[in-house]
């Protein structure tokens, strides 16, 4: 079997969800980090509502950011994949 072309919308669909997902996982442990580091800083009354504030920020903007970069850099890849396997002749996989 050779993959000839790929759909590069539903190339970007998929990589965009599981980039979300990796950036959900790498948030959360921003989060805890933050919210830890924020606590354990000492003579800075503030600092604890600072890391909880920036923790809960990464939770939220890294899952959109690292989704919308994965979209955008998948499609890219997709669409040069196409073009490159038009003259080359795609990817021969083996399957039973």
């Amino acid at each position: 079997m050779i993959v000839r072309r790929v759909g590069p919308v539903s190339v970007a669909k998929i990589m965009g969800a599981v980039y979300a997902l990796v950036g959900l996982l790498i948030g959360a442990i921003v989060s805890v980090i933050s919210v830890v580091g924020g606590v354990l800083i000492p003579g800075e009354e503030t600092s604890g509502m600072t890391g909880a504030l920036f923790g809960a920020a990464a939770i939220v903007v890294l899952p959109i950011c690292y989704g919308a970069l994965g979209l955008l850099t998948s499609l890219i890849g997709a669409a040069l994949y196409n073009a490159v396997a038009s003259v080359v002749g795609g990817v021969e996989i083996e399957v039973q």
